[in-house]
C-alpha cells in the first residue's frame, strides 16, 4: 500500500477518503466543538404568537 499523494489526508478534515487504502478514514484526534445557536423566538416572547401566525400564513400561500 503506497501513498498516492492525493492530499486528502493533509486537508485537516475529520473524515476523508484514502484511495490507496480504498476506504474512508476517520481521524479521532480531530475534534470540533460547535456551540448551539439559541433562537430568540421562544413561547415566552410577547411577539411569539404573531410571528408564528405570520410564518404559517406565508407557508400556506407560498
Amino acid at each position: 500500500m503506497e501513498c498516492l499523494s492525493c492530499g486528502n489526508c493533509q486537508q485537516g478534515e475529520a473524515m476523508y477518503y484514502c484511495p490507496a487504502r480504498n476506504e474512508f478514514i476517520i481521524d479521532e484526534s480531530y475534534t470540533r466543538i460547535r456551540e448551539r445557536v439559541k433562537s430568540s423566538w421562544k413561547k415566552g416572547d410577547p411577539d411569539y404568537e404573531s410571528r408564528r401566525k405570520r410564518i404559517r400564513r406565508e407557508q400556506k400561500t407560498g
